[in-house]
């Protein structure tokens, strides 16, 4: 089962995407800040993690940096939830984003979701064993 740290500072929100991503089939680990999301990234090795932008404590762009700062957790995606407009999308891609979601519609439609998270396990899996098959 692959497990994602949803990291979300509105609680409705958090519960909600939850719900989605568990009756999908995914294991789901949350964090309700930026800094509880760094403690709880080393706790549980996630497979993907999906990050809002606004949040208190430590900022979502924060979070992005500083996990692919550590060796630890850089090879982890990380999709970014936002209800703000994608202007900053290119420098949130040079930080290392895998990948973006608007938050407007995704509880009354949740497939862009799930079909993101498909889309970015498969590339990221790929990228990994391609590289490992051509290893001596």
């Amino acid at each position: 089962m692959r497990t994602i740290l949803l990291i979300e500072d509105i609680k409705s929100m958090r519960n909600a995407i939850e719900r989605i991503l568990t009756k999908a089939g995914y294991r789901v680990v949350v964090a309700g800040d930026g800094e509880e999301a760094l403690h709880t990234v080393q706790q549980s090795i996630p497979d993907v993690i999906l990050l809002d932008l606004m949040l208190p404590k430590l900022a979502g762009q924060e979070v992005l940096k500083a996990l692919k700062r550590n060796p630890a957790t850089v090879h982890i995606p990380v999709i970014v939830l936002t209800s703000l407009s994608q202007k900053n999308e290119y420098r949130l891609r040079s930080d290392g984003a895998a990948g973006f979601l608007e938050k407007g519609d995704l509880l009354n439609n949740p497939g862009p979701l799930l079909n993101t998270l498909r889309e970015v396990m498969d590339d990221h899996f790929r990228r990994q064993h391609s590289g490992a098959a051509f290893k001596v």
